[in-house]
């Protein structure tokens, strides 16, 4: 075995992703072809190996060198060397593969897995390729409003000292074991309903990640919360030290290719290069100081002890959604390597409001173009058509406003007239919300600036 593999058995017991490396990484007799690179490795059934040495006389052995190399010695003991190709990554300055000391800074850097890894980003693509034999996809998750929501003990307000009191002592709509008291943190979390069966069903189709902004202990502490078994995400914890850039999230520190990745997050702007790969989730608001924190301006959940439906919530909408977009990808029609979740993507959500035929009404700034706001260009996203003209195939008319011509029309057209809020739900829950649940106030709005009709 080589000095590499012998490196990796040294972590057997702390690493499982490790042993996946032994196995994977071609240091048992396998052939492989990636991106015209050969990767075949004899060092396990090769009779004369002549094993890497760690000397510094050897050219192979320079800090400088950029590929691996087999050597052995033939019948006639003539020194040869087979398989020349880049360094597949690094753990503690040894290429994982052929166990001489590389000292590049080349590679995606992995130290959430191990400290000092880096992988190079062909080598993530192989091992993502084979990864695909398993019918996974994968799914990074966000934690705060996401999966869960947290705060500090000294924001709790005295409306929710409740929570403090033992769990058989709390309302029925907050029972169970969803709310942690983090003595060690000082902080509160409360787990969103219905997180517990997303996981589990999740894992089915997914490996998955977290990838939080906040600090490693904190994430370790939530992780250990959401996966007590340690059967869900393993060392996939990325948190704030691993990030490659300041106040960005990215895909470059999950194994995998971007095509094959989903990611939930309730927030767009850390996810400036990958929204295409982004399903962005309603906010989970459960503590006051939550609500505070976004400008939110209504009781929180906590303080009017509720929380969402657990069976008509955010992720169990979700995982429908997550559910059609692997099975598109593995449909057995299409050729696996080249599929993309990010147009599968797009596919579901035009699946929301097609059909539909919408005109605003005074929700645009005057000499505003239309088709450059949000929510018009939101509305097309989920499938709908958009128009500035009113005639017999238009379904909806979006309006603040009652009093406008085009709400009457509307009305005496029996066609829909709906608040701005229904395409932002539909935008959230990735479904076509009833109509009604979205109503016109029915007071004209005087002061509001002046808007397109």
């Amino acid at each position: 075995m080589s000095i590499a593999a012998d490196s990796l058995l040294s972590y057997r017991s702390s690493d499982d992703f490790a042993l996946f490396l032994e196995s994977q990484l071609d240091v048992a007799s396998e052939e492989d072809e990636f991106e015209g690179f050969n990767c075949t490795n004899e060092l396990n059934d090769h009779p004369r190996i002549k094993r890497p040495k760690l000397d510094d006389s050897d050219p192979h052995n320079s800090i400088s060198v950029a590929e691996c190399t087999t050597d052995w010695y033939d019948n006639a003991g003539e020194s040869h060397i087979e398989n020349v190709y880049p360094h597949p990554g690094v753990m503690g300055g040894m290429c994982i593969r052929c166990g001489h000391i590389v000292d590049s800074e080349s590679g995606v850097k992995l130290s959430y897995i191990h400290e000092g890894m880096r992988l190079a980003k062909y080598e993530i693509a192989r091992l993502w390729s084979k990864g695909l034999m398993s019918n996974k996809l994968i799914l990074v998750l966000d934690l705060d409003h996401t999966l869960l929501n947290s705060t500090r003990f000294e924001d709790i307000t005295p409306e929710e000292r409740y929570l403090t009191a033992p769990k058989e002592a709390l309302p029925d709509a907050i029972k169970g074991n969803s709310l942690f008291h983090l003595e060690s943190i000082h902080m509160m979390t409360k787990l969103r309903p219905y997180v517990s069966e997303f996981l589990s069903e999740a894992s089915r189709l997914f490996e998955m990640y977290i990838y939080t902004m906040g600090q490693r202990s904190y994430a370790n502490r939530v992780a250990k919360i959401l996966d007590p078994d340690n059967v869900y995400f393993n060392t996939r914890v990325i948190a704030q030290e691993d990030c490659t850039q300041s106040h960005q999230k990215g895909l470059d520190v999950v194994l995998g290719q971007e095509s094959c990745i989903l990611i939930l997050d309730d927030t767009e702007a850390v996810w400036s290069k990958h929204k295409e790969n982004l399903i962005l989730m309603e906010r989970y608001h459960f503590f006051q100081s939550s609500c505070k924190q976004f400008g939110v301006k209504c009781k929180s959940l906590s303080e009017k002890k509720e929380d969402e439906i657990e069976d008509d919530g955010a992720l169990a909408t979700i995982l429908k959604i997550l559910q059609r977009v692997h099975s598109l990808y593995f449909d057995q029609e299409n050729d696996l390597l080249n599929q993309d979740v990010r147009k599968l993507l797009k596919k579901v959500r035009k699946e929301v409001l097609q059909g539909c035929k919408i005109v605003f009404s005074r929700i645009f700034p005057t000499k505003f173009p239309g088709k450059n706001h949000r929510l018009w260009r939101m509305a097309e996203q989920l499938g709908a058509t958009c128009s500035t003209e009113l005639d017999e195939s238009i379904t909806h008319v979006v309006s603040t406003d009652v009093g406008t011509d085009k709400s009457r029309w509307a009305v005496n057209q029996n066609k829909f007239l709906v608040h701005p809020g229904w395409i932002e739900a539909c935008n959230y829950f990735w479904r076509k919300e009833t109509e009604e649940k979205f109503p016109v106030n029915q007071e004209k709005i005087s002061d509001a600036p002046p808007t397109q009709e």
